[in-house]
């Protein structure tokens, strides 16, 4: 009895040792991914703090306001000025027609019908 207890003792941590020994290996591959995505996390914001750079030095307002004088006869840009604004009581908004109601009953026998799912048209 004492061996079969002992055949099943070493089993079992056979067992477990080759658990472990899988489960250190599928660790080390994840640190690994882990890794290797942080570098090239890291290479993105670098790349992104280099973009960001070059795009408020080629968005300097010097430089943006020669190339404009450049390229006046073929773009026309011009300065904007103050009066080029307009103010939001100036915008002529369309009115909303009112529907006149001629008569009330008709209107409440039109929404009964509608309710009951039978469509009348006039």
């Amino acid at each position: 009895m004492k061996s079969i207890l002992y055949v099943l003792t070493a089993l079992s941590v056979f067992g477990l040792a080759l658990w472990a020994y899988q489960e250190n290996y599928r660790t080390q591959q994840v640190v690994k991914e882990t890794q290797s995505l942080q570098q090239k996390i890291g290479v993105a914001q670098a790349r992104l703090a280099v973009l960001n750079a070059e795009w408020a030095y080629l968005n300097r307002p010097d430089r943006l306001r020669e190339l404009a004088d450049l390229n006046f006869e073929r773009l026309a840009l011009l300065p904007l000025r103050a009066e080029q604004f307009g103010r939001a009581n100036q915008i002529s908004y369309g009115e909303d027609p009112d529907l006149p109601i001629v008569d009330p009953l008709e209107l409440q026998a039109i929404t009964e019908t509608q309710a009951l799912g039978e469509v009348q048209f006039p």
